[in-house]
């Protein structure tokens, strides 16, 4: 089964020159043929397919990447953020009353929660995901987030270093002989990433780079939380260890951004967060003029970043970090795949899986241009339409 999607007026490929990161093609087609892309061209040379699609001089992106998100969880924090929004300060230890609610909370609840947030993601043009656990923070439950989030997909992270635990409050280092030990033993099988918040009241970075080396040790790739909530050791730490990403990166230092622009390691922005704690905004633009490769996700997670909308990320990430509408797509989507380190999503381009989103718009830039409005009018997922 072939199907072409042709008279695309703005086809954002990701592929393309140093000026033009985007790939941008007019008047284009897609050729998709066994959930992958055959072809990609002028619409004057597309060739014949057994289903075809008129964009009508619409816009067509890859589908969103997600790298970040906390999907499996039970509860609601919603009396957090309206008390935050009359002032009071953002600290990490409000991820303990969603623990407790997701410890109550049954697989089932917690499958179905869990596989609503997907379609609400999927239905705005993400169709990518990366699901961390960090809200069980118990041998049984850890496990079984990462077996529950494997279930929907691969980039899945063992995220038992979160917080400390309210049952180990001033035993965080018996903590984590916890998580390096019989947590780690329990969840490296459903997960492919392992995680840190290295931060002050969560982890210190010895606590961190043991955390880190153990999943390592176990085959999980490294990726870290830091620099969310001051100036700390977090990203060096990461780039030292090869990590994926590193995330949040609110509070950088000069010496973190020289270490990033020098490393593999992605910097991952969560404008959603910044939004929800009224934190100040990180400057992208002081990142991607240093050489750091910068994505965008949404933190999707009931206590910093309730959104689940890559657009609504974009749109702040282009008003209030600095990054022009072309970047913030491109670090949307082939970002996102940077921070996965995948090559077949995130690109519209021979033989990547064929995941892309026909906008209700003539350009990319309507994703900023017009903040909260739903523009996704089709979704592909490896070829098969779903929205």
């Amino acid at each position: 089964m072939t199907t072409l999607i042709t008279h695309i007026g703005e086809l954002t490929t990701n592929v393309g020159a140093v000026d033009d990161p985007c790939g941008t093609h007019r008047d284009a087609a897609v050729l998709i043929e066994d959930g992958r892309i055959a072809w990609v061209g002028a619409a004057s040379d597309a060739p014949m397919a057994d289903e075809t699609v008129d964009a009508g001089g619409r816009a067509v992106i890859p589908g969103f990447v997600d790298s970040h998100s906390h999907l499996v969880f039970g509860g609601d924090r919603a009396a957090e953020f309206e008390a935050r929004m009359a002032g009071q300060k953002y600290a990490a230890g409000g991820i303990r009353s969603t623990v407790a609610a997701t410890r109550a909370a049954s697989d089932d609840e917690l499958r179905a929660r869990l596989r609503g947030f997907l379609d609400e993601m999927r239905a705005q043009g993400t169709t990518t995901v990366e699901i961390k656990s960090g809200y069980g923070l118990s041998v049984v439950d850890e496990e079984r987030l990462v077996r529950l989030a494997a279930e929907v997909t691969p980039e899945v992270t063992f995220l038992g270093a979160h917080v400390v635990p309210a049952e180990y409050a001033d035993r965080s280092d018996e903590y984590v002989d916890l998580v390096v030990g019989p947590m780690l033993d329990a969840c490296a099988p459903h997960a492919k990433w392992i995680d840190v918040f290295c931060e002050t009241g969560a982890f210190m970075v010895p606590q961190s780079r043991r955390v880190l080396e153990a999943g390592i040790a176990r085959g999980l790739a490294p990726r870290v939380h830091a620099s969310q909530l001051g100036p700390g050791e977090g990203v060096r730490l990461a780039v030292e260890l090869g990590a994926a990403s590193v995330d949040h990166g609110t509070y950088l230092t000069d010496g973190d951004v020289t270490a990033l622009a020098a490393s593999d390691t992605v910097l991952t922005l969560l404008p959603g967060v910044e939004f929800s704690t009224r934190q100040p905004y990180p400057n992208a633009r002081r990142l991607i003029d240093a050489g750091v490769t910068v994505a965008l996700a949404c933190d999707t997670n009931p206590g910093s970043s309730f959104t689940s909308s890559m657009a609504f990320c974009i749109a702040i990430a282009v008003r209030d970090m600095g990054m022009t509408p072309a970047e913030a797509v491109w670090a949307a989507t082939a970002g996102g795949a940077r921070a996965l380190r995948r090559g077949d999503v995130g690109v519209i381009a021979p033989g990547a899986r064929a995941d892309l989103v026909l906008l209700a718009a003539p350009t990319r830039i309507h994703l900023a241009y017009r903040p909260g409005v739903p523009l996704v009018r089709s979704v592909w997922k490896d070829g098969v339409a779903v929205v």
